[in-house]
Parts: C-alpha cells; structure tokens; sequence
C-alpha cells in the first residue's frame, strides 16, 4: 500500500509518499481501508520534533520512522481474529489514538471505531469524530445562553466553524474573528453577527465599536498568541475566557491581577478535554448524530494523500478553511 511515511524531524517536504508493507489486523482489530483521514495541527508540531513553548501540551514525539493519522473513516476490508467478520464491509469511524491513518490501509481497536450514519460521507464523518467531539465539549464548559455576547477566534477553522454555527443556533450574538479576506468571507456565511479580520491592526476596536456599549461576555479562543491577548480586551467585566488549542503555538496568558480585579474566568477547555477521556466516546456519538442530524456542518479542505506535505504546509501556514482532511 502507499503511506505517507516522516524518517526524520523537520519541515513539511520531509512526509515522504512511500510504498509499505498492508498492515494486519490482531486480535480485537479491524482494518480499513482509508477513504478519509484527518490531519490536526498538533501533527504539524509533532512533525517539526516539538515546539518550545511548554505550556502548550502535545502527546510525546513518535518514534521514527512514523505513519501520522489517528483520525480515519473508510470501510473494514479485514478483520482480526477474534472480530466478527460481519464488521467487513461496513462504513466506519475512529479516533482511537493509533497512528498510521495517512495510508490507504489502517489498522483501528474495534473498542474505538463506530458506524458511520447513513447519509454521513467520510470526510464529514473523519471532520466530526474529532472537531465535533472539541467543540460539543467546549460549548458544554461555556454554558452559553440566548444573551450571550460570543467572540470565536479562529472562526472559519473546523472547530471554529462548529462554534459559530451552534451559538447562532441558541440566539446569541456572535463576532467571528478570521486571518483573510477569504476566511473572513467564510465566517459571514456561517451566520456570524460580526466577521472580522484578526490580522488587520486595531481589529478589536472594529469590534468594539460596532457593539455600542455592549462588552462581549464568551470569548472562545482557538488561536492565543497576540490576537487571542487583543481579543480579551473585549472581555466585560464577569465575562468567561475558554481556550481550546493555539493555531499560533502561544497559549493565552492574561494579567493574573486584571483577571481577578474583573471576575474573569480563563478556563483551559482542551485541558479538561484531555483529562476526561472517559467521557470521549459519548460525545463522539453526539458528534455523529449532530452531523446526521444536520445540526452542525462541518466544512472539509481535501488534498490527495500523496500531497500530504503540501496539506501540513497549509495548515501550519493558517491558509486552510475547516477540517483538512486527506483523500487516497
């Protein structure tokens, strides 16, 4: 089978497109033949050996040589020993952790794979399993109501979207903030109250004063860095501050003493993600049936997967919109 195969730490052109040997599958697995699999940013980081900053969590670095890809949805072309082969042929799901996903052929733990809904294509279902999952638990931390004022950074990204989409549902006023004209223009058509682009100085007082004497109340933050330290300003005094990962590789870090002065809360939503994995396969579920149901509607960026180099640039470059997802 061709895989995409990284032999040593390093920029994007070091995924090489290789020919390896079919991966079998051992007692409890399924194998799948891959019709879509995710990249995540973290992959980026982990690809280039890490990143500095260690208040950014990432899993520990892979063993080289490595397959990235815990994300896929295909269909069970084998099974192993102890499975019923009544798995074989059945359109399937899994974010179960095991790497090896950027190849035609992957190998998952039964315990972590579910059926994909009728009606659901792959890369929707791949684009669920895990931004679905970060973005129903963060919109459960948040306790968002109908008089919410709501600031997403990172809005036309595939957690992002999710989160627009879903606070617009509930009634509350929602800014998204992109990077681009392009993605700024995506944010609108999601419904957004207010799209705005983050890259453009002085972005926040745009936002301000198009809310009046409003303040925002929610800020939910997928970028950190500078943009994410602009967007807290906004923040009215009681208001709430959830993060959920940093595009920009630099986590938030607000002024302990304003945020105690102004009963801010900053909570780590990815951090609690993290330490309640217990929870995971519940809200992969609601996740699937939020897609099935059309309640949320994820947005899918494709490349071949033998243009993986060329999907983990894009990505790390911030000039791609929604879930990537790579295509055998």
């Amino acid at each position: 089978m061709h895989a995409v195969v990284l032999h040593s730490f390093g920029p994007a052109e070091n995924l090489g497109y290789e020919v390896v040997p079919d991966p079998e599958p051992g007692p409890g697995q399924v194998r799948i033949a891959v019709k879509a699999a995710g990249v995540h940013l973290v992959e980026t980081m982990l690809r280039k050996g890490g990143i500095s900053d260690p208040e950014t969590p990432l899993p520990p670095l892979p063993e080289l040589p490595t397959i990235f890809g815990g994300e896929v949805a295909g269909i069970v072309d084998a099974v192993g020993p102890d499975v019923d082969p009544a798995w074989i042929g059945r359109d399937v799901v899994t974010a179960g952790g095991r790497p090896g996903g950027y190849a035609e052929l992957a190998v998952a733990d039964l315990a972590a794979v579910h059926r994909v809904p009728d009606g659901v294509g792959h890369a929707s279902a791949v684009a669920m399993i895990v931004t679905g999952v970060t973005a129903l638990h963060f919109l459960d931390v948040a306790e968002l109501t109908s008089s919410d004022v709501v600031l997403v950074t990172s809005a036309a990204g595939g957690v992002g979207r999710l989160l627009v989409q879903y606070a617009r549902r509930l009634g509350a006023q929602v800014i998204g903030a992109a990077g681009g004209a392009a993605k700024v223009a995506a944010v609108r058509e999601l419904g957004a109250d207010l799209a705005v682009d983050y890259d453009e100085p002085g972005w926040q007082h745009r936002v301000a004063d198009a809310l009046g004497g409003r303040k925002v109340t929610a800020l939910l933050d997928g970028v950190g860095g500078d943009r994410a330290r602009a967007a807290f300003e906004l923040l009215a005094d009681g208001g709430r501050c959830l993060t959920i990962g940093t595009s920009s590789e630099r986590p938030i870090e607000p002024d302990p003493r304003l945020v105690a002065e102004r009963g801010l809360s900053v909570t780590n939503a990815l951090m609690l993600l993290l330490g309640q994995q217990d929870r995971r396969p519940a809200y992969e579920v609601r996740a699937l049936a939020a897609v099935a149901e059309g309640a949320l509607v994820p947005a899918v960026q494709t490349f071949p997967l033998s243009e993986a180099a060329a999907a983990h640039a894009a990505l790390e470059s911030r000039r791609t919109t929604g879930k990537v997802v790579l295509v055998p």
